[in-house]
């Protein structure tokens, strides 16, 4: 009879919360709750303040360009991207800009 396993212990119902904050967003006319780090909020919102649109416009902006991705996944790099293209001088800068809002 072949050996089993060592079973994994059962998660610990006392262990830390998760870091991460969930924020209700619309997103295409469509309610629905995104799960991000407090620091990916943040810039998410710098993001939208910097393009003069909401949280709501830049998340279904980013909802319509993305490919198989899920949202959380999509919008992380979306935020990475927009940050590298901040930070590379402006002629590189264009082959990972994140895409303006067409408003």
């Amino acid at each position: 009879m072949p050996a089993l396993l060592p079973r994994r212990s059962r998660r610990n119902h006392n262990s830390a919360p998760s870091s991460l904050a969930i924020h209700n967003i619309v997103v295409g006319g469509h309610r629905t709750s995104v799960r991000l780090e407090p620091a990916m909020w943040d810039a998410l919102h710098d993001i939208a303040h910097r393009q003069h649109v909401t949280v709501h416009d830049l998340v279904t902006e980013i909802d319509r360009g993305r490919t198989t991705a899920g949202l959380t996944a999509a919008i992380r790099v979306y935020i990475v991207n927009f940050y590298r293209a901040a930070a590379l001088p402006a002629g590189r800068a264009q082959s990972i800009r994140p895409p303006r809002l067409r408003m």
